[in-house]
């Protein structure tokens, strides 16, 4: 049994048979939009979104069937905004398949996401889920003004650690913020309660975001292949703060290199080892495991629970992560 299959287990039958529920909301009467469901469903990830979900209603009351429909919702809305953005990046594949657009062109993709959207907000509304459809409903808000200030703010290549905390907390950690918030809600946890499983996701989402940056500067085996946040003009932490503490000349070496030459594997190996050898990287697991820190702190707060231990094995397998 795989780690991440251990910690599933509390929750396995309820996952189950959220998944018959997810599949059963996203169905249409239309045949090429079932077939494009269809396609959708077959190359879910890891769950982990559902599993926050559940395992937060868990630390309070239990799951409930407004739980199943948070979690519905969640998957509609993320994966919504997933195909919308292979459509404006012009992505051909996701998690190694191809994705929608590459498949049907962008007109359906586009289509498609704001059917998903659609019945995300149908799910809640027919079931007068008002409180779960405005916290996802915020972190998709969020999202979309991350990904926004990302652009505006990365094109000149200049980036601050503050603004970078901004982007990652609207663009990554809103969405575990919701999960971990909607699971509480759910389960009828107290406004204030709510607000700290909201905050402890967010924490967790931050931690996460910064994982993945990390993982860039990974061997070729480790996940992604080394360079390529700086192959697409990426300012992530380990970046930022070495290009903070470098050098007028050595910085703006660097910077023209992610401009102008972020096609060449020599120049882009170059300001890796630069990183790798200027603290960039001790610095940015430091900070991430602050806020893990930080996050486990509000969850030892909450009432006593035997879940608490099945999230901080959750929160330590996405840490832990080679991918």
């Amino acid at each position: 049994m795989s780690k991440l299959n251990q910690i599933k287990f509390p929750i396995e039958q309820e996952l189950n048979l959220f998944e018959t529920k997810f599949r059963a909301s996203m169905k249409s009467s239309v045949p090429l939009l079932d077939t494009i469901m269809n396609y959708i469903i077959k190359r879910k990830g890891k769950q982990i979104r559902p599993i926050f979900v559940f395992f937060s209603a868990k630390l309070f009351d239990g799951i409930t069937d407004a739980t199943y429909r948070g979690a519905s919702l969640v998957e509609l809305l993320h994966t919504a905004t997933l195909v919308h953005d292979d459509v404006v990046d012009d992505s051909d594949e996701r998690r190694g398949f191809f994705s929608i657009n590459a498949l049907w062109k962008n007109k359906i993709a586009v289509l498609v996401g704001d059917y998903l959207l659609s019945r995300g907000l149908l799910l809640s509304v027919q079931n007068k889920d008002y409180q779960l459809l405005e916290i996802v409903s915020f972190a998709v808000k969020e999202m979309s003004e991350g990904e926004l200030l990302q652009i505006e703010k990365t094109r000149n290549l200049n980036l601050s650690e503050e603004v970078y905390y901004d982007i990652i907390r609207k663009k990554t950690a809103s969405l575990i913020a919701s999960c971990c918030a909607i699971g509480a809600a759910s389960a009828g946890a107290n406004t204030e309660q709510i607000e700290q499983m909201r905050l402890f996701g967010e924490k967790i989402g931050i931690a996460f975001q910064m994982k993945d940056d990390l993982l860039d500067y990974g061997d070729e085996d480790i996940g992604k292949p080394r360079g390529i946040d700086l192959k697409e003009k990426k300012l992530t932490l380990p970046i930022i703060y070495t290009l903070n503490q470098a050098e007028p000349s050595v910085r703006n070496k660097m910077i023209n290199t992610i401009k102008n030459h972020h096609n060449n594997k020599k120049k882009v190996a170059e300001v890796i080892d630069y990183v790798n050898a200027h603290q960039g990287i001790v610095y940015t697991k430091t900070v991430m495991k602050k806020y893990i820190s930080d996050a486990l702190d509000i969850l030892d707060k909450l009432p006593e629970n035997p879940h608490k231990n099945n999230v901080k094995e959750l929160v330590h397998f996405i840490i832990d992560r080679n991918h």
